[in-house]
């Protein structure tokens, strides 16, 4: 028998919920409160690893013996950041951006104790297939859009379009829970774990 630690989850996101819930680890909610602006230059691989640990670390700060789960997750096309889209418009837009290509969904993870922290990056190619501006329509009004990366939920309607996934589904929707798991309980073994160098 393993046992899950309890850990306080820095994310408001329902999908990592519904995540951790499905898998019977245990957890209470506090979504950190931090700025998310992009850094010019910086790599989104960087930018989303940089935010999952503000994230960890920010709530750490308050439950310093606690294990704390800071995430964040984003769409990239061509080295280009596709965030929330701000409205229906821009979610059709980004929609019609992934239509018929290939594109990475990145999630940085990061598990807090105290002052240090450890963290790992996840990355999924997802394929979709060409869309019409009618099915474009359908999946901006249906799909729920506007607090999803990429304008999309691949669990929801979009997997009408998706042709392939190469990689970790769970990333996907928002949390990739095998790689939580192999980062938190190193950790554990380790109190506080280890900042990377």
């Amino acid at each position: 028998m393993i046992d899950l630690p309890k850990i306080v989850l820095a994310s408001a996101s329902p999908r990592r919920v519904e995540i951790l819930t499905s898998v019977g680890w245990p957890f209470e909610k506090q979504p950190a409160n931090i700025d998310e602006t992009e850094i010019d230059g910086e790599a989104p691989e960087d930018y989303v690893v940089r935010l999952a640990r503000e994230k960890a670390l920010a709530v750490a700060g308050d439950r310093p013996d606690e294990i704390v789960l800071g995430a964040d997750t984003t769409v990239v096309v061509d080295g280009c950041i596709l965030a929330k889209p701000s409205d229906l418009d821009d979610a059709k837009r980004m929609l019609r951006i992934l239509s018929g290509r290939s594109h990475f969904v990145l999630t940085g993870i990061a598990a807090a104790r105290g002052g240090e922290v450890e963290s790992a990056l996840e990355r999924t190619r997802v394929d979709f297939c060409e869309m019409s501006e009618s099915e474009i329509e359908f999946l901006a009004v249906k799909g729920d859009p506007l607090d999803k990366a990429g304008a999309y939920a691949v669990q929801a309607q979009a997997a009408l379009f998706i042709s392939g996934i190469e990689g970790d589904y769970w990333n996907v929707v928002g949390l990739p829970i095998g790689t939580v798991y192999r980062l938190i309980m190193g950790s554990k073994k380790r109190p506080g774990g280890k900042t990377p160098g």
